[in-house]
């Protein structure tokens, strides 16, 4: 096995590497809610590729019933610089770049600069849609009213 590089180039390098070859999702997007960094998790996740992926709004993911929510907590967590959901998976529904719905578990957060500002948002989420559909095949239906 290679020595890994000690200098802070190396380090870069390592960062960059693990985010990209990270089990999970990873989507940071910018203040205007366009992505600007996007894994290979997410291609498979998503199923667009990097290049369609990035510069796009998070739309792309957001199915078009939930975007007004989706839009109103993220411009409060980048107002007050506090997620929601802070330390917390939330489930979610997403789709897919075929249009297929998939049920997401998305934990959120705020990246900073040097100043301290908020300069954006990044999700790290996996496919839950097995447990899901399974939960609703258990659950009890409910007689008519």
């Amino acid at each position: 096995m290679q020595a890994m590089d000690e200098t802070e180039a190396g380090r870069d390098r390592l960062v960059a590497a693990i985010a990209e070859q990270a089990p999970d999702a990873m989507i940071f997007a910018d203040r205007e809610g366009a992505i600007r960094f996007w894994n290979r998790a997410a291609e498979r996740l998503f199923g667009y590729s990097k290049t369609e992926a990035l510069g796009q709004s998070l739309d792309l993911i957001v199915p078009e019933r939930l975007r007004r929510a989706h839009w109103e907590g993220f411009d409060k967590a980048l107002a007050s610089g506090v997620t929601k959901y802070s330390g917390k998976a939330m489930t979610t529904r997403s789709m897919r770049k075929d249009g297929s719905k998939i049920y997401v578990d998305l934990s959120f957060g705020l990246l900073t600069d040097e100043s301290g500002a908020v300069i954006g948002a990044m999700a790290i989420g996996r496919d839950c849609t097995e447990r899901q559909l399974a939960r609703a095949a258990q659950a009890p239906t409910q007689p008519p009213a």
